[in-house]
C-alpha cells in the first residue's frame, strides 16, 4: 500500500511517498518559495522518484495543524482535491502528533511545539508505551496555546528526559533549558511528510479516514488577518 503524504504546516514544504515497508521518496525544502509554488511540483517529483503512478495510490495523508494558516489551507486543499479525484481515503493528521513520530521510542517525553506568535506556542505532550507487541503513542498533555516560557518551566521536574520538537524553538536558541530538556537536532525538529505518513498508516490500519468534503484545518485560534479586520471594522462588519 503506497500513500502520498503532505506537510505544509510550517515554512518547510514536505512531500513523501511511503508504505508500511519503506519511505520510497521524500522531498523537504525550506526556502524563499511559497507552498503554492512548490507543492504540486514536489508531488509530481516524489511520485516520479518513487515510481508510483497517481492511480496506484491508496491514500492521501495531510498535516492539518496547528501551524501556518496559509500553508495548512494550501496543503489540505490539494490533498482533498486529489483524494476526491482519485476516489481514495483522505487521512488528516494533527501536526504535533506527526512530529512525535520523529522519535518512536520509550523512555522520553516528547513535546512538539509550533509557533503561535507573540511568545506563544501550540504545545502537546506525548510518550510512546508498549501496547501488546508494538509501541503506541499516548497523549499525556492535551493540545493548548501557552506562553513558551511557561511550557519550558513546566518541564523542569519531569521524571523522564524531554525532547522538544517543532518550529517554536527555531529563533529561541538563547533560551535556557532545564538540565533534563534537550532540543531535537535540526533534521528531526521540523515537520516532515514521512512522519505524517507514518501516523496516517497507523490510522488507516484502524479504518480511520476523513471526508474530503468536510475535513478542515486544526487552527485553535483566528488568523492575524481576522483579528485585524475585526479591530478595524467591528465584529459585525464581516457578517
Amino acid at each position: 500500500m503506497s500513500i502520498l503524504s503532505i506537510d505544509t504546516s510550517s515554512q518547510v514544504s514536505s512531500v513523501a511517498v511511503l508504505s508500511v515497508e519503506r519511505v520510497a521518496a521524500e522531498i523537504s525544502m525550506q526556502g524563499a518559495l511559497t507552498h503554492s509554488e512548490t507543492l504540486m511540483p514536489h508531488i509530481e517529483m516524489a511520485l516520479r522518484m518513487a515510481r508510483v503512478e497517481k492511480s496506484e495510490l491508496e491514500g492521501i495523508a495531510v498535516s492539518i495543524g496547528p501551524g501556518s494558516f496559509t500553508g495548512l489551507r494550501i496543503g489540505l486543499a490539494s490533498a482533498k482535491m486529489m483524494a476526491y479525484a482519485l476516489h481514495i481515503p483522505l487521512i488528516a493528521v494533527p501536526t504535533l502528533e506527526a512530529l512525535a513520530h520523529h522519535y518512536i521510542c520509550e523512555g522520553v517525553r516528547l513535546v512538539p511545539m509550533m509557533d503561535a506568535q507573540k511568545g506563544n506556542v501550540y504545545a502537546q505532550e506525548f510518550v510512546w508505551r508498549m501496547d501488546g507487541d508494538a509501541l503506541k503513542l499516548q497523549e499525556i498533555r492535551p493540545l493548548a496555546i501557552l506562553p513558551l516560557t511557561e511550557v519550558i518551566a513546566g518541564l523542569e521536574n519531569a521524571e523522564q528526559p524531554v525532547i522538544l520538537l517543532g518550529d517554536a524553538m527555531q529563533k529561541k536558541t538563547t533560551l535556557t533549558l532545564p538540565a533534563n530538556v534537550r532540543l531535537a537536532p535540526i533534521h528531526a525538529r521540523m515537520p516532515r511528510a514521512a512522519c505524517v505518513g507514518l501516523a496516517a498508516l497507523t490510522r488507516l490500519a484502524r479504518g480511520e479516514m476523513d471526508d474530503p468534503v468536510t475535513a478542515a484545518p486544526l487552527y485553535l485560534r483566528r488568523s492575524e488577518a481576522e483579528v485585524l479586520w475585526e479591530k478595524r471594522h467591528g465584529t459585525g462588519a464581516a457578517q
